[in-house]
């Protein structure tokens, strides 16, 4: 029996800086097309549990050993990333010591999450639920929150 045609499996980590004041995020610059800042995350690899490529990818891009603290949502929209259509689980992970960009991550920076610059693939909609989780500690519904 033929295998079906399935979207690709990504991850994304919202990595806050705990031994910061106001625990900004970790964004990355990325190095490849789409071109723009983001939330650090990347493919998860044939085998590789996405709590394992969540981990992985945010320590390739930002230098940071993560913890995961909370699992956001998973973001589905055919139309989210213009390489093709994409999933991504999407996590909250917490991190100290100094990021550094590597990897895909051309550059990075700390933010305050309620000021961003502009963000590439659908980031926006995912920090927005984000700051709802942050505020309320309310997930956002299924399908996201906007």
């Amino acid at each position: 029996m033929p295998r079906p045609e399935t979207p690709a499996l990504t991850v994304d980590v919202i990595i806050e800086m705990e031994d910061r004041p106001g625990r900004p995020i970790v964004l990355i610059e990325r190095r490849n097309p789409p071109f723009g800042w983001a939330i650090p995350g990347g493919f998860v690899d044939v085998g590789e549990r996405v709590e394992r490529a969540a981990v992985r990818e945010a320590r390739e891009e930002t230098t940071l050993d993560v913890r995961l603290v909370a699992l956001l949502g998973v973001y589905s929209d055919p139309a989210r990333d213009p390489r093709g259509h994409t999933v991504s689980v999407v996590y909250v992970g917490r991190a100290r010591g100094e990021p550094r960009a590597a990897d895909d991550a051309a550059h990075l920076d700390l933010f305050s999450p309620e000021h961003p610059p502009a963000l590439a693939f659908d980031h926006d909609r995912i920090l927005a639920d984000y700051l709802r989780w942050r505020r309320t500690g309310r997930l956002p519904p299924p399908g996201g929150g906007n």
